[in-house]
């Protein structure tokens, strides 16, 4: 018989528990968000014999006391879903400050498994644990392991069921927070017990460790229940409050704080570790430190690597998109012999084909890069870039905790806006907030890298990696600028400091690198083949309907036939072909027509109509009737003008497939030229943000009104900087 059991993951921020998650689960997981949220949730599967083990990946959390919603999503996914067991995984090197965490899981009651993780890191450091006393004084197992070398994991897991089939029930842990803190907390608890005050879901005691700890999500559950008795509460808890301040100058959450941690202290003067070296020496990761995060050599270094990310990234990745273009060409040659013509054929070729083939197209540009970058995450030199960043994004009106979200919305390419504007929710101060997550859609995300690729492919090919480095650096400028500009007029304020734990840099495994590349490259490749197949085919429908009128059929239909019959292509016996040089002649006056009546036909169509319209402003930033309507179309998504600019030229009768890829039929149009692909290609940079992160940055901000601020004031900003380069391009071309 198979046993069931659902637990959870939870830890620091680097202490290891994704990486861990990614060994147990491997590829059995899936991403999705929790209820009600935008926080990522990861849930995956692990078998142990003849057990299935549901596993969890909670945020990774300092704290459940709720400063951030990450912080509210781990803690009420424990209490409103009850895992049996919650693995904690703690940093080896950093015990102390992990155990603070430990401290509230004993409060909330959670059966624990503690997974001492790094523990050869903290060898290497000299320290040395002993992991029995460790469990015999926390009074919970500890098993030792390496989450990136798999080394203990069987046995965590094997202790995580045998503590699961216990069935254990909830039972909280008291720490003493001193004589003030505990004769209160006993009244509380009193209060809080006999009026059933939110117990059926909280024990009493934890309930009133949160209200001394100033809880806000807690008190306004309270006042929701029980209006008079948590105003009672919050009375006794400032009288205790005043007090401190009258006496220790200190606060009651300070005080709580105080006292886990020297609960922690107490427990590790047992015996529990010791340091074989100077606690002050300087680690092999502080001595790379002292050269990498140096103010002058720092930056250096980080432009070198940044700029041999984008020469590994397109030298590497050249081949395999020529595969698959050629691969692409071949289906719609294929296509195009094998069915008769019609809007069927049209739309296998022009709308699925050469729309999605587009995208699916830079699908290995796309895995080099997210592999790049997970080696620098996995590494642990992002944080590093966020450390150095701060001194920075201070004179912009931000600080060092706005660079993660611009680096997960694409500040070195190949993230998403969505989770960058997500991730500022980490930030304390609202207006920096705000500011952060209007801007972050600035940043080339992985949409936009393949649009980046091929303009720069076909207007810049010589210096691919140089111009791709030039775009980086020229997004993040941008978007400092303009936070600066929001930071001094709607959204003034002062700045916040910054405080980061910097993790140990660490060699990545093949296997968390492959898995975090396969993660983000198969999000794209769904994206294409639902998404963008979907908008493709819409498009491709309105870029065909309604047609030619029947009287402009009939003017080509006769423009056919007057070639016809000047250019027969036999003698009426049918015995001797006409010659060659007639026959070149008649095949191409007949292409010719193809193209006028596809050109027209586009023209024509509800698409081109939009398109030619807004030819009366659009000029001025050299964007044609074609260009406008996949830059219509980009509002849905960024990857989707790829595909609308290959079933416009495709049904535009300009077919890509002659000259072997959309970016080689751009650089052979007389239409386009360097300064028009630049002026085009900065427009795609900057205006509107995809409809998915717009709907994000209302829920972020709390209101639909900044949502539209963002797509009117980064679309007229996009065509301002457009008009000012194609105007002052086109003097010198």
């Amino acid at each position: 018989m198979t046993a069931e059991f659902r637990i959870a993951l939870a830890g620091n921020p680097n202490s290891g528990k994704t990486t861990l998650f990614n060994a147990l689960t491997g590829s059995r997981q899936h991403v999705g968000n929790y209820p009600g949220v935008t926080v990522e949730k990861k849930e995956g599967v692990y078998r142990l014999e003849n057990t299935k083990i549901n596993i969890v990946d909670l945020p990774g959390t300092y704290s459940l006391t709720a400063y951030s919603e990450e912080e509210v999503v781990a803690r009420d996914f424990l209490i409103f879903e009850k895992p049996q067991v919650i693995v904690n995984i703690i940093d080896a090197a950093n015990l102390e400050r992990n155990l603070y965490l430990t401290t509230q899981f004993f409060e909330l009651g959670i059966p624990v498994v503690i997974a001492l993780n790094m523990i050869d890191a903290a060898r290497d450091r000299g320290i040395e644990i002993k992991e029995d006393r460790l469990a015999e004084y926390l009074g919970v197992p500890v098993v030792p392991i390496i989450a990136r070398t798999g080394f203990g994991t069987q046995k965590l897991m094997e202790e995580t069921v045998r503590q699961a089939a216990k069935k254990k029930e909830w039972n909280s842990k008291p720490i003493s927070y001193g004589e003030d803190i505990d004769s209160t907390l006993l009244d509380l608890e009193e209060k809080i017990t006999s009026g059933n005050f939110l117990t059926d879901t909280y024990p009493g005691r934890w309930i009133a460790i949160k209200y001394l700890e100033n809880d806000q999500q807690i008190k306004e559950r309270g006042r929701k229940e029980n209006a008079a008795l948590s105003a009672l509460l919050e009375k006794k808890v400032e009288a205790v409050s005043l007090h401190l301040r009258e006496t220790m100058e200190t606060y009651p959450e300070a005080m709580v704080a105080d006292h886990r941690y020297g609960y922690i202290k107490g427990i590790l003067q047992k015996g529990v570790i010791s340091h074989k070296y100077d606690k002050d020496r300087l680690y092999t990761s502080d001595r790379i430190d002292k050269v990498l995060t140096n103010r002058f050599l720092g930056p250096l270094f980080m432009g070198l690597v940044l700029f041999a990310l984008y020469t590994f990234t397109f030298n590497y990745s050249e081949l395999p998109v020529s595969w698959l273009e050629s691969l692409f060409g071949y289906l719609a040659q294929t296509a195009e012999h094998m069915l008769p013509d019609g809007h069927l054929k049209s739309l296998i070729v022009s709308g699925i084909i050469d729309g999605v083939g587009g995208v699916l197209g830079f699908v290995p540009l796309i895995m080099f890069m997210f592999f790049g970058i997970a080696i620098l995450e996995d590494s642990g030199y992002l944080a590093r870039v966020a450390f150095m960043l701060d001194r920075i994004f201070r004179i912009f009106g931000l600080n060092g905790s706005s660079v993660m979200a611009y680096i997960l919305s694409g500040g070195i390419a190949g993230g998403c806006a969505v989770p960058g504007v997500m991730a500022t929710r980490t930030l304390r101060s609202p207006k920096e907030r705000m500011a952060t997550l209007l801007t972050a859609p600035f940043m080339n995300c992985g949409a936009k890298l393949p649009v980046l690729a091929l303009f720069i492919g076909a207007f810049f090919s010589e210096n691919k990696a140089q111009y791709m480095f030039f775009f980086t650096i020229l997004s993040w400028m941008v978007a400092l600028v303009l936070a600066k500009l929001l930071r001094v007029t709607v959204l003034r304020g002062e700045s916040t400091p910054f405080v980061l734990e910097l993790p140990p840099y660490r060699f990545p495994t093949l296997k968390g690198l492959f898995i975090h590349t396969w993660e983000k490259t198969w999000q794209y490749i769904k994206k294409a083949g639902t998404v963008i197949l979907g908008i493709s085919i819409i498009i491709w429908a309105m870029m065909t309907y309604p047609g030619l009128p029947a009287k402009d059929k009939e003017k080509f239909v006769q423009q056919r036939q007057e070639v016809e019959v000047a250019y027969p292509a036999a003698n009426v016996a049918g015995k001797m072909a006409i010659p060659e040089e007639e026959a070149a002649e008649r095949s191409r006056m007949l292409a010719a027509i193809d193209r006028a009546e596809a050109q027209m036909a586009l023209r024509n169509s509800a698409a081109g109509r939009v398109g030619i319209a807004l030819e009366s402003v659009s000029f001025l930033a050299g964007f044609d009737w074609r260009t406008n309507i996949a830059l219509i179309g980009g509002v849905a998504a960024k990857e989707v003008i790829l595909s609308t600019l290959g079933t416009a030229y495709s049904l535009g009768g300009d077919n890509q497939k002659e000259s072997g890829s959309l970016g080689k039929t751009l650089a052979a149009d007389p239409g386009w030229n360097p300064v028009k692909g630049l002026s085009v290609l900065l427009f795609i940079s900057y205006y509107a943000p995809c409809f998915v992160t717009v709907v994000c940055i209302s829920r972020e901000a709390g209101s639909w009104k900044w949502g539209a601020f963002s797509m009117i004031f980064n679309t007229i900003f996009a065509f301002l900087l457009a008009t000012l380069v194609f105007q002052v391009g086109s003097l010198f071309c």
